[in-house]
């Protein structure tokens, strides 16, 4: 059975995917470089090689497939990624804690939307050999695995982020 010439809208799904994993690698690896806390910076930096990992992959599906990889679009998740840096906070001067958070859940979009995309690839695996099925199931499984990650991180982060020592919830006047 030969390969058969991928249908434009996967082409344009790929070439989707792909800017947003060049998006969610740059991130990654900023938030392994940044981190405070050293076990979670140790572990973000396991992931950073994950995501960079699994965005080469899908380069070499792309590849298999016989669909272009469109580079300028490459450009555009990186470039994301650093517009990403300006969002407002609360400070100029140095990281806000509040920023653990935002980019925390970036990723964890970014990785729920990764673990889709094995997925939906499974149904073309089906119909096409260029693709392994046992491949993108391991994919899926480690997808899976980060999106654990990282939704545990985002209840340790958020009670972090969103209260204070004294209990008070941000944003509400205490009684007095």
């Amino acid at each position: 059975m030969s390969a058969r010439a991928p249908a434009p809208p996967l082409g344009s799904y790929l070439n989707d995917h792909l800017t947003g994993a060049f998006g969610g690698a740059a991130l990654a690896r900023r938030m392994a470089g940044t981190h405070a806390d050293r076990r979670r910076a140790g572990e973000l930096r396991v992931l950073a090689r994950e995501v960079a990992e699994d965005r080469d992959e899908l380069v070499r599906i792309m590849n298999r497939l016989g669909v272009p990889v469109r580079h300028y679009r490459t450009w555009i998740g990186v470039a994301a990624e650093r517009i990403g840096r300006l969002k407002p906070t609360g400070t100029l001067v140095h990281r806000a804690p509040l920023s653990d958070l935002i980019e925390l859940e970036a990723m964890r979009t970014g990785v729920e939307g990764k673990v889709a995309l094995w997925r939906a690839l499974r149904v073309v695996a089906d119909e096409n050999p260029a693709i392994d099925p046992a491949d993108l199931d391991r994919l899926a499984r480690r997808a899976d695995d980060q999106a654990r990650l990282l939704n545990g991180w985002h209840r340790e982060v958020s009670a972090e982020v969103l209260t204070r020592r004294d209990g008070a919830v941000p944003g509400r006047v205490s009684p007095r």
